[in-house]
């Protein structure tokens, strides 16, 4: 039984090209604002994602193997 369940390839590419937009759209107003880090750390997250399963535990499990 698999717990989380993976992005079909058309939702990835909907929703790297929503960031690409976003980011875009926003950049003029955050190089003026002191929490920008934050919000293209989001944006970030958002890229990465590609399942069900939390960005921190994908990265989590994909680094125990460097170290194992």
């Amino acid at each position: 039984m698999d717990v989380y369940h993976p992005y079909s390839p058309a939702r990835i590419f909907m929703r790297r090209t929503a960031v690409v937009f976003v980011g875009t759209l926003a950049l003029p107003v955050m190089l003026f604002r002191a929490d920008r880090a934050r919000f293209y750390s989001y944006l970030h997250r958002v890229w990465v994602k590609s399942s069900d399963k939390p960005v921190w535990l994908e990265q989590a499990e994909a680094i125990c193997c460097d170290f194992y």
